[in-house]
């Protein structure tokens, strides 16, 4: 048997696996899920509490690819749901590898316990990240968007609930 009788039925074979393979047919708007946080409880960030981070994990999609940027400009918004205060992080260049359809994965985020980080906010308005006996935890959640590079803004998807421990 020659070469061609074997090479004709792989090539065969392949374009035939290769067609049965679809590309993503993601949105060019991008799109986030919540995943999971690293615990559901942290202890506020002060001088007396050991350093600690709370992680967020989060997945997207986003169809042309265009995530993260070189510059300086802000991708992702995390809203803390007791004061609607905004954090932005910057999300690094996310490679699009392959043809254009599309990527997709998980972004964590990692916010250390440092002070006014991650702090308890009490009712009676005493002030943050200082240990308060008359309050013992405090929980909230953050409301989480990103934006591409076209400016396209991701849906907004709202963590579980942490609970701080005050003291």
């Amino acid at each position: 048997m020659n070469l061609r009788s074997y090479f004709f039925p792989a090539l065969v074979l392949a374009s035939m696996m290769s067609a049965c393979v679809q590309p993503p047919d993601y949105s060019n708007i991008p799109e986030i899920e919540f995943i999971r946080f690293n615990q559901d409880s942290i202890k506020q960030g002060n001088s007396l509490n050991a350093p600690d981070t709370l992680e967020i994990i989060f997945s997207f999609t986003d169809g042309d690819g265009d995530l993260g940027s070189d510059d300086d400009s802000i991708d992702v918004f995390f809203t803390d749901s007791r004061d609607e205060f905004e954090t932005p992080f910057k999300l690094p260049v996310i490679p699009n590898i392959g043809t254009e359809n599309g990527i997709s994965g998980e972004i964590t985020v990692r916010v250390p316990n440092q002070p006014f980080n991650i702090c308890c906010t009490y009712p009676d308005n005493s002030p943050p990240c200082v240990p308060n006996p008359q309050f013992e935890v405090d929980t909230f959640s953050y409301n989480i968007f990103l934006r591409d590079r076209a400016g396209n803004m991701s849906n907004r998807i709202q963590t579980s609930p942490v609970t701080i421990i005050c003291n």
